[in-house]
């Protein structure tokens, strides 16, 4: 069976994550230490201890979701030979997707998140931005929704196309707010405010996607062992300017989640398995495709349920 690993971003973090599989695998809290180090910020303590409104700061988000995902890919090397033929990450999740796949070292992946965070952080004021999901509108319809509310300055757009009927938008919080309410009247079965602090994948963003350019210039990479995907480009870089270019226009540009796992599937995988806690993509592929079988390692159980999977 060929596999692909996908990797979560902001949204997936909780607070006591990887608690279990700590207590079975030393690596979890070497890899939070070596991320705190790198830092100077007590990332394990946050993960378990909260509060929830630290862990939720983009900024902590982040580093927090790069040292699970690390620790796990790596519990899953020492597990099993059999390794993804294909690699993608949601949003933040390509930062994780990269680390592990080695086109760079985790200590300046860990670095680089953190930046990647703080200049999101700081590309709007505090209370300015929001996201929301949006669950039982089509795409055409909420991008016509989106643009009847930007308007004298406003901002709101659609960001994440995470499955048929389920898409992220962003922007101002008082666009975001409107797009609810309006949603809702038009027949969204749903209509909520993500736990994240910034308008991720917005035009807000490009101001933090120029800083973030300087950030990427300042660490050396290598083209990944395995094809990973990317966001900004349904496609796997040929070289490393096109992989640092891409990684710096995601940050602006929509999340096309289902179309990148048409594209995993057409590279020939059959299964999908989530290297990260929260289990929101194994959900998403739910309703993006059924005929993949997805599973998310996040505990001692989930990971034995996918060992034993890839060997069907």
């Amino acid at each position: 069976m060929e596999f692909a690993f996908v990797f979560p971003g902001q949204g997936s973090q909780s607070v006591g994550m990887v608690k279990e599989l700590s207590e079975s695998f030393s690596i979890v809290k070497e890899c939070y230490q070596e991320a705190s180090d790198a830092i100077d910020v007590d990332l394990w303590r946050m993960v378990q201890e909260g509060p929830a409104e630290d862990l939720n700061q983009t900024q902590n988000t982040q580093p927090v979701m790069l040292a699970a995902s690390d620790s796990i890919s790596k519990i899953w090397a020492d597990s099993t030979e059999r390794n993804a033929t294909i690699m993608a990450g949601h949003s933040f999740g390509e930062v994780s997707a990269f680390t592990c796949a080695g086109a760079m070292t985790f200590h300046n992946a860990t670095i680089l998140a953190r930046r990647r965070g703080e200049f999101m952080q700081n590309a709007v004021a505090a209370g300015t931005g929001a996201m929301a999901a949006v669950l039982g509108l089509e795409d055409q319809a909420l991008d016509e929704l989106c643009q009847s509310i930007s308007v004298d300055g406003a901002v709101i757009e659609a960001v994440n196309y995470n499955a048929p009927g389920q898409v992220v938008v962003a922007g101002h919080s008082e666009a975001v707010d409107k797009l609810i309410d309006l949603a809702k009247e038009q027949g969204a079965k749903r209509a909520l405010k993500l736990p994240v602090s910034v308008p991720a994948h917005s035009s807000l963003m490009k101001p933090a996607a120029e800083k973030f350019a300087g950030a990427l210039a300042e660490v050396e990479f290598d083209l990944p062992t395995v094809s990973i995907i990317q966001n900004a480009t349904l496609a796997a870089p040929q070289n490393t300017d096109e992989l640092t270019s891409a990684l710096q226009a995601q940050l602006h540009s929509p999340v096309r989640w289902v179309d990148t796992i048409a594209t995993i599937k057409q590279a020939g995988a059959t299964c999908l398995i989530e290297m990260g806690p929260g289990k929101v993509l194994s959900g998403l592929h739910k309703r993006i495709d059924k005929s993949l079988k997805s599973v998310c390692v996040c505990d001692n159980k989930s990971l034995e349920t996918a060992l034993k999977i890839i060997e069907e």
